[in-house]
C-alpha cells in the first residue's frame, strides 16, 4: 500500500514538473539569458536528485540534498549575475554561503560513513 501511495505520489510529481517545464517555456521570457540559466539550472538540478536510493535513509536524504543544494548556489548565482535589486541579492550571497556550508557538511558525513558522494 505505502509502495503504491509513493507510485502514485512519484508519477503526480513527475507531472506536475512537465507541466512546469512546458509553462515556462511557453509564458515565460525564452530567450532571456537569466531565464535560460534558470531553466538549466532546474533541469541539471533535478537529473542529479534522481539519484539510486539506498534503502538507508540518511544516507540517501544527503546524497539528494546535494545536489539540491547545488542547484541552490547555481541559482543564486544567476541572480547574482543579472539580478539588480539589494535585497534579493543579498539573499542569494546568503544562499551560495549557507547552501555551500551544508554542501561541504553533507559531503563530509558521508565520506566519514563509508557512502561517498
Amino acid at each position: 500500500m505505502v509502495w503504491k501511495l509513493a507510485s502514485a505520489l512519484a508519477v503526480g510529481l513527475l507531472a506536475g514538473a512537465a507541466v512546469v517545464t512546458a509553462q515556462e517555456h511557453e509564458h515565460g521570457a525564452a530567450g532571456d539569458p537569466a531565464t535560460e540559466a534558470y531553466i538549466a539550472v532546474n533541469a541539471a538540478m533535478h537529473d542529479a536528485m534522481a539519484i539510486t536510493y539506498s534503502g538507508d535513509p540518511d544516507v540517501d536524504f544527503a546524497r539528494s540534498m546535494i545536489p539540491h543544494h547545488e542547484g541552490a548556489v547555481a541559482m543564486a548565482e544567476v541572480v547574482l549575475a543579472n539580478g539588480k535589486d539589494p535585497r534579493i541579492r543579498a539573499l542569494a550571497e546568503g544562499v551560495v554561503s549557507t547552501q555551500r556550508s551544508e554542501i561541504a557538511e553533507l559531503k563530509a558525513w558521508l565520506a566519514a560513513h563509508g557512502a561517498g558522494a
